[in-house]
């Protein structure tokens, strides 16, 4: 799990040029993930012109709906399983997978085992820089 975490922030850093660390800035994903009772919780954790870095959390049996991705997408699973379905088929994906996908592929994400399941969404480019 560490060095998952350590992965993501070292894509983060090659992606986002930083002049400094403020400590109001840092995010622990591994606490407060954001769960909700009802759909997808997600937090914005980067917002720039280049990327957009969410994290999303799914009890059982919630589910992020279809739709195109609307950037290229890499999914980092951080806890739990999830069934993420690309262009019809499924694919499983547990803690620590990376799961990359391709502008416009028609997918959802479902978790359908027995525990909740936390992931991170980075979109390079941020997708309101995509012209659509």
């Amino acid at each position: 799990m560490k060095r998952l975490i350590a992965a993501a922030i070292l894509l983060m850093y090659i992606c986002i040029p930083i002049q400094s660390v403020a400590e109001d800035k840092i995010v622990n994903l591994l606490d407060g993930a954001p769960y909700v009772d009802n759909g997808m919780g997600k937090r914005k954790l980067v917002d720039e012109d280049h990327i957009l870095m969410m994290q999303a959390a799914l009890k059982p049996g919630q589910a992020v709906p279809q739709h195109n991705a609307n950037s290229n997408v890499h999914i980092i699973i951080l806890d739990g399983e999830v069934i993420i379905n690309l262009s019809g088929k499924d694919i499983v994906a547990r803690e620590g997978d990376l799961v990359p996908i391709a502008f416009k592929t028609p997918m959802n994400i479902k978790n359908k085992s027995e525990t909740n399941a936390t992931f991170l969404i980075i979109k390079t480019p941020n997708p309101a820089q995509m012209g659509e």
